[in-house]
Order: C-alpha cells, then sequence, then structure tokens
C-alpha cells in the first residue's frame, strides 16, 4: 500500500533532511510541527485545482479524445455544481482540465525519451463555461453514453440533472458548453443554455442528493430514465419520450428515512437500488404494483446508508458506504424478499468518518474508489490476498489500526472529500473533489 509520507517542519538553518515515515490515518495524528507532504514517487500524474466556490458533487463527462489513453498530457472534461454564499450566485459549470502532465520524478526515474518528452514542467490549465443555478447543488450527473460512443453532434443535446437545495431537480442541455470549449470562436446559444430544459416538480420543497440516470434500451436506445429520491424518503421516476420530459406523479414508498443514494441495474433496466438514512438498502422493480420494494437488506449498516455503487461487469455485487465509515460489498444473489439479513461478503473499517463517495473502476472488477470525511480517498482491490512476507511485515503495526491487504492506496491532502469518479476514459485515473478544489490523480497501483 502507498501513502502520504509526514515531513517535521525544518528550519531554513538545519542541513540535516527531515526524516519520513509512513503515515497511517487513524493510528497517526499530525504534529503542529509537521505537515502532510505527497510521495510523488507513488503518482503516475496529480494535480490539483482551486475554483470560486466548492463544488460537492461532479460527473466525468464523455469526450471524442479516444479511450484507453495512456500518453500524456492529459485532458478531461467534467460537469459540477456550486455550492456559493448565497442561493443567486450559483452555477452549473463545465470544466475542461488540459496540459494534465506526468509527475516530475527524478532524472534517474526516466525510463525512456518518451517518457521525458511527457514530464515537462507546465501547469495545469483549468477552462470552463457556467451558466446560472439557483440554489446551491446538492449532486449532479450526466446522462450515460455506452462505452466508445462519441459526443453526440452539437445540434443534439447532452442532458445533465442536478438536484438543487430548493427541493427541484433540473435538466440541463450542456452540449453547446462543451462546444464552445473545444471550439475557439463558438459561441453557445442562450436560450439553450440558460435555462433547464425540464424541470422535475414531483418533491415539493423537499430537497435530496439521491440520482441516477439509464438509458432505456430495448427498442428506444435513446429514451432516458431518470431516479430523484429525497430527504422525505420519496423516489420518483421521470422518463424521455421523443417529445420531451414525463415525470411520474405517484412516489416508490417502502424507505422510512432520506434517501441518500440511487443506483440502476448494469443489466435488468427495470431494476434499481436504493439505500437510506434508515440503515437499509432496497431492491426494486418498476413493473411491481404499488411502487413498493422487491427485496430488501433491513441493517445495512449500523447507521445512514450513505452511497451505493452497482458493478457493471460483476452485475451480482453491490458496494456501500455508511455514516459510520464501513464499507460493505454485497452479493446481491443472497438478497431476496424471505431473507432481510443476509451477511456482506467483506466489510472494512479504514475509515473513521462518513463514507461520503464509493465507485467500482469502469472495467476491473474487483477495484473500487472510496471517499471519507475524515479526508481521505482510498483505492481497494478485493481480488488481493495478503501473502505470508505482507503478514510478517503488518505484524509490527499496532493492532488499532491494521492494514488491510485489499487496500490499494491513501490519497489525502484535500478537506472535506465529497466526491470520487473514475475517468471512464483514462485507465486509472481519478477525480475527487472537496471543499478546497479538485484533485486528479493517478497512481502506480491502478
Amino acid at each position: 500500500m502507498e501513502i502520504d509520507e509526514v515531513i517535521p517542519a525544518v528550519e531554513d538553518n538545519e542541513e540535516q533532511p527531515p526524516t519520513r515515515d509512513a503515515f497511517i490515518p487513524g493510528k497517526h495524528v499530525l504534529q503542529k510541527d509537521e505537515i502532510l507532504e505527497p510521495d510523488d514517487s507513488v503518482y503516475e500524474m496529480r494535480h490539483s485545482m482551486n475554483v470560486n466556490w466548492p463544488c460537492l458533487s461532479f460527473d466525468v463527462l464523455r469526450d471524442n479524445l479516444g479511450d484507453e489513453r495512456q500518453r500524456y498530457p492529459a485532458t478531461a472534461y467534467i460537469v459540477a455544481g456550486t455550492q456559493a454564499d448565497h442561493a443567486k450566485n450559483n452555477e452549473l459549470s463545465v470544466y475542461k482540465m488540459s496540459s494534465l502532465h506526468r509527475t516530475q520524478k527524478d532524472s534517474d526515474d526516466s525510463d525512456s525519451d518518451e517518457e521525458d518528452e511527457d514530464n515537462l514542467d507546465e501547469d495545469a490549465v483549468l477552462e470552463f463555461r457556467s451558466v446560472p443555478h439557483f440554489g446551491g447543488v446538492n449532486r449532479v450527473r450526466a446522462q450515460p453514453l455506452p462505452p466508445s460512443t462519441p459526443l453526440p453532434p452539437v445540434n443534439q443535446p447532452y442532458h445533465v440533472a442536478t438536484w438543487a437545495e430548493t427541493g427541484k431537480v433540473h435538466i440541463w442541455d450542456i452540449r453547446p458548453l462543451i462546444e464552445s470549449l473545444e471550439t475557439p470562436g463558438y459561441t453557445a446559444e442562450k436560450l439553450r443554455t440558460s435555462q433547464p430544459c425540464f424541470t422535475v416538480n414531483s418533491h415539493g420543497s423537499a430537497e435530496g442528493f439521491a440520482m441516477d440516470w439509464a438509458s432505456s434500451g430495448g427498442s428506444n436506445p435513446s429514451g432516458l430514465r431518470l431516479l430523484t429520491g429525497d430527504i422525505h424518503s420519496k423516489i420518483y421516476l421521470t422518463t424521455s419520450t421523443p417529445s420531451g420530459f414525463n415525470a411520474l406523479s405517484q412516489p416508490f414508498t417502502s424507505h422510512t428515512s432520506s434517501v441518500e443514494d440511487l443506483q440502476w441495474s448494469p443489466s435488468e433496466p427495470t431494476v434499481f437500488a436504493s439505500c437510506s438514512a434508515d440503515q437499509s438498502i432496497r431492491i426494486w422493480d418498476v413493473r411491481v404494483r404499488g411502487k413498493k420494494s422487491a427485496a430488501a437488506i433491513v441493517e445495512a449498516h449500523s447507521s445512514d446508508v450513505n452511497v451505493i455503487s452497482w458493478n457493471k461487469a460483476t452485475t451480482y455485487l453491490l458496494l456501500s458506504g455508511g455514516d459510520e465509515g464501513g464499507i460493505k460489498v454485497w452479493d446481491l444473489r443472497n438478497v431476496n424478499s424471505t431473507s432481510s439479513c443476509p451477511s456482506p461478503v467483506a466489510s472494512f473499517n479504514w475509515h473513521k468518518a462518513p463514507i461520503t463517495s464509493i465507485e467500482w473502476h469502469p472495467s476491473e472488477d474487483s477495484i473500487f474508489a472510496a471517499s471519507g470525511a475524515d479526508d481521505q480517498v482510498t483505492l481497494w482491490d478485493l481480488g488481493v490476498e495478503q501473502d505470508d512476507e505482507e503478514a510478517g511485515m503488518t505484524d509490527g503495526l499496532e493492532s488499532e489500526q491494521e492494514v488491510p491487504s485489499q487496500l490499494l492506496f491513501v490519497h489525502q491532502g484535500q478537506k472535506d472529500v465529497k466526491e470520487v469518479h473514475w475517468h471512464p476514459q483514462i485507465p486509472g485515473a481519478v477525480i475527487s473533489t472537496a471543499l478546497d478544489g479538485f484533485n486528479v490523480f493517478k497512481t502506480i497501483s491502478v
């Protein structure tokens, strides 16, 4: 496992280089004379970017730069919503992060002249286009595009949904904003971008955080479905037709507290999962009469279940993260309508504060990323088993914080991390957002 290091602060006139010790969160505490410094030898790429207002939710946008990108400098597009000081000052922004160069290493670390070209010592570039958004953005999600599918042409929509603190869910067309970042001189149509193309009013004044898109597939592959869940336990479905969007009026109602996250099944187009502050995870089928859940894990965590992620490759695996800091892996083949207390197939208690985000790797079905309110972003691999040599190395660790063998990497340095996402077109690249801005990084572990 690679982790950040603690470097004791030293005076300018001291000649001795600082000693380096492994910093293990939960076991070590930074002292007043210590600062946390990253070990760049374990990063292939690492960049930090500040923005005008905190963006506590974002999503990675598909681009036309190709899949499986390995060369540097890299470029990434994301969409994010702000948490400004006043409701009227908030924005929905599309960011273009470019000149993302490989992390500088010592000269003897370079393996080839090709790497030297990638290691240019240049700052990353952050460009953006924004539209006004009344009210803070609790969550933002972009419509799904199938792998290897190019962006829609500029005259066709690329939809993004925002959950506003006002209780409204807005659907926007951001395709012109992307075009204005890609094409110098292009001016986005104000009428098309300045207002949402649809607003879901089903939740009344109840705000929420849970939201997920899906493509309808079948005979209408261009059709979209949007699930939204609010703090009053209600889940609503919005669908699209050739003439526009339609918000269904009857909610799904089996939860007894705030709905925290939603995930469509990657294999069954009518099935979705939800998690709630009532400690449960529920499985639903939109075809079931009465809008009640078909199965449930009643006490999935000992506290609120904050986030879930459905594995797109191994479709019976579901991740969950709780307010107590626990991460659990569930085998949905063990979840049914008759048994409400299955056991997780794996459970981790590394984080010491609420889990704020969790996501499976887009192509490696055993790897996932998580973030917590303890200022950590962690990368995990369920396929790793501890060997005898590793067991000997960990025997000397203090027992109160044993490092799990499945924990690949701990990334730190951000304050109050809220969301983390993999970039599906840049293998291993991770983007995280926190109160103090964005981090974009790729480790040597994934």
